[in-house]
Order: C-alpha cells, then structure tokens, then sequence
C-alpha cells in the first residue's frame, strides 16, 4: 500500500460528507487525495480519522517512525533491520514486547525484557524505546502511536509476522496506509541461533576429541549436521552470512578518534552479543573520548574456549558491537597478545578488562596478554555490572531445549496458516 493511498470509495464518501455539513457556519471543504487538515486538537496531536482514509503528514516536524519487536538475543540481523527503519525516517521509536506477550504468541524467551531493553537501547540508531508492546498492534495501541508518540509511519520486515491464528500482525496499520516495509537480513535469525548452540552443545557431548567435527569447521566450509540419537532430526542451519564491505560501512561510525583523543582499548570474544557486554562496553566509553574494541578471530577463540565455540563467526560479532552506541570502532581479528607496536599504532591510552568474562586467570597464566599494558600502567579492571557471559546464555537455552523446539514448531504452524490464507485472500 501507498504512503497516503487508502480506500477510495471510502474516501469519496467521507469527502461528499464533509463537503455538505455546516459547522458554526463555515462549509467544510476536503480535496481528496490531499489529505485533510482538521482543527483543534486534531492539528495538534496528529490525525484521527476512520482507517483508509487518506493522510498527509504534517511537513513541520521530524518524520517518526516506529518499529517493534521481541529483540530475544539480540543479533546483526536485528540490528540492520532498526538501520534500514531510521533511515525511513528523522527518529526511530522501538517497542520491545514484553515478556508475557512473547510467552503466549511464541514461547518464552532467552532473554528477559531488561535486558532486551539494554540491548535496543544500545542499537544507536534507536531514538526512544517503548517497553512492554504488544505482539500485535490493535488499533487501541495503533491510536496511541499516532496520538501520543506522533509515529507517522510502521515499520516491518519483508518477513511474515503470524499471529497463533494465522492473521498478519500489521494488518491494521497496512490498512490505515501507515506501513512501511524493509528488507529481512538474510543468513541469521534468533531460532537459527538456538540451532547453532544447541548443535555445539550436543556436538561437545558426544566427544570433545573429536576436533575434525569441531562447528568452527562445519562454519568454515558451509556444511550443516543434523542432530544424532535423541536430537529434534530437523537439522541445524549453519552461519551463511557474507560479510561485504558495503554492510561493514553501514555499520561504522565512519571517523576517527581526534588527535587530542583519549583512546580506551577493550578485547574479546563478543560471542552472542548481550546486555553484559553492553554495559562493560559502556562503562569503558565513559573512561575516555574514543572507544576501540578488539574482536578476536574465530581460531583464537576455538583455541581459548574450545573447539565448540564461537557460536557467531568473526564478522557476525564484529556487526553487532559496531551497532553499539558506545562503541567508536573495532578492529576485525585483533591478536591474543596485546603488543607495544599495537599501543603506539592506535595510540593507545588505556587498556581495560571486565570482571565477568570467560577468561579471567590471564594474570595467572603464562603468556598474559596483557603483560605489555600493564607493565606500561595503562591497564585497568572494571567492574562489570552484570554476571552474564556466553555460557549463561547457552545454559538458558539448554536448560529449556524442549521449550524453544515448542516455541519454533508454533512459530513454523502460524507461518503455514498465514501462507495458506494468502492463497485465497488478494489485495493484502
């Protein structure tokens, strides 16, 4: 649907309507296909006219738009979804769903709502977050966006969003002509995630020796397995995510730190991108003017933490710390061992480490990695806000294998619902 295309018979009507009443003595005129300009509140706080009738947006004030969304584990692929909505518009308005919500339309999520709420937050082209959203927009909700949060258009991907009953979630709002449509990033989706660690889980059960099998391979040469005695037997899509120099662009800040500039340095794994990170992340940017973050290469974090992990490749993590709002830049395979080379290169003025991490015996190990900062005394630990790593992630998933397959097979019966209706409904 059009940005200001509606019904036009619904429209002719309420034109010829307006057109013949007299109100405090003054005639009422509308030109359809123009739009309307109502008085009083109206004017203020935006239309509020019957769904299908056209609209125009008043041209004084930024373009909101608004998107929403479960955000459960938080990835790239949502992260280049709330991109491609602001760039529809001047301020981008998420609602994350609450918890409640996702439990009855989907099954319960990984995440619970405060820390989807940190995450979106975090993405930095989000302008201003709803929390608690409902699944669906009624029209209740749909009213308020445009009374209360003047939202002008919503926002959704290409991809189907299916209620239990097989109606299309945004119906109300395509047919209020406020929707806008964006293209779904392809190669990752929350479910593919849940795929990928449970996959790695039964994959290290089944032997921890066993290193010609190790997922990081199975990664490496695009080869998929399907879960062995015991397992769902649907099979797990691996990473198909092509990195291109366009998408990393998109993503960066694209400038420098100022010559003048303090440069705080951080490393890591940044697996499956969460709220901890997030916070450390932002902790660190406040010790400094510019924020440098080192993602590890996909070798060196099978060497440190076994031959299971990564679960997300090295240009995955890299996408979803650039779409962090405090970070300024990252290097894409940054070394193990930082070096004093490295420090002078980037002109570093402090090195820090978080508290809560996968690894924190570095001070007891031969071959710190740090050694070199702090024998330099620019090295600083940080308190991090959160007991949340990696692990506890997969420990959630894990601990509710059977919920999450409930959850997906919903998710697959709504999608089949909504194509099958699609065969007998057109126009939609």
């Amino acid at each position: 649907m059009g940005l200001e295309d509606g019904n036009s018979e619904n429209a002719r009507s309420w034109a010829r309507f307006l057109a013949t009443c007299l109100v405090g003595g003054v005639v009422v005129a509308v030109g359809v296909g123009f739009g309307v300009s109502l008085l009083g509140s109206q004017e203020r706080h935006g239309p509020q006219l019957p769904l299908g009738f056209p609209w125009r947006r008043k041209k004084n004030r930024p373009v909101r738009v608004y998107m929403d969304g479960c955000f459960d584990m938080m990835h790239y692929g949502h992260c280049n979804a709330l991109r491609q909505a602001r760039a529809l518009g001047d301020q981008l308005v998420v609602g994350v769903v609450s918890d409640a919500e996702i439990i009855a339309n989907k099954g319960p999520p990984v995440t619970p709502l405060d820390e989807r709420m940190i995450m979106v937050n975090a993405v930095k082209w989000v302008d201003e977050v709803i929390p608690d959203a409902p699944y669906a927009i009624t029209e209740e909700f749909m009213k308020k966006l445009f009374d209360e949060y003047n939202i002008d258009y919503i926002i959704h991907g290409d991809d189907p969003c299916v209620l239990p009953d097989g109606t299309d979630a945004y119906a109300l709002a395509k047919k209020a002509g406020r929707y806008k449509q964006i293209k779904r990033t392809e190669g990752v989706s929350s479910t593919d995630i849940v795929g990928r660690m449970l996959l790695c889980v039964r994959e290290r059960s089944v032997s921890e020796n066993q290193h010609h099998s190790s997922l990081q391979r199975q990664f490496s040469h695009g080869h998929s397995q399907k879960f062995e005695d015991g397992g769902s037997g649907s099979g797990t899509r691996v990473s198909h995510f092509l990195p291109t120099s366009r998408r990393i662009v998109q993503f960066s800040n694209g400038k420098g730190p100022q010559s003048d500039a303090r440069i705080v340095y951080i490393d890591g794994a940044f697996d499956l991108f969460h709220a901890g990170h997030v916070e450390i992340l932002r902790i660190a940017r406040e010790l400094g003017d510019f924020l440098l973050v080192g993602i590890h290469t996909d070798q060196t974090v099978s060497a440190h933490r076994g031959a299971h992990r990564p679960i997300m490749n090295l240009h995955e993590r890299s996408l979803s710390v650039l779409a962090c709002r405090h970070v300024d830049e990252v290097i894409i395979g940054a070394p193990w061992e930082i070096s004093k080379d490295m420090i002078t290169t980037f002109n570093i003025s402090l090195v820090v480490h978080g508290t809560v991490a996968e690894n924190n015996n570095f001070q007891k190990e031969q071959g710190n990695p740090y050694e070199v900062p702090i024998s330099m005394g620019i090295f600083k630990v940080l308190n991090s806000p959160l007991d949340i790593t990696t692990s506890t992630i997969i420990r959630r998933i894990v601990s509710n294998h059977e919920a999450y397959q409930i959850r997906n097979e919903k998710k697959a019966a709504s999608e089949k619902k909504y194509y099958e209706g699609k065969s007998y409904v057109t126009g939609d």
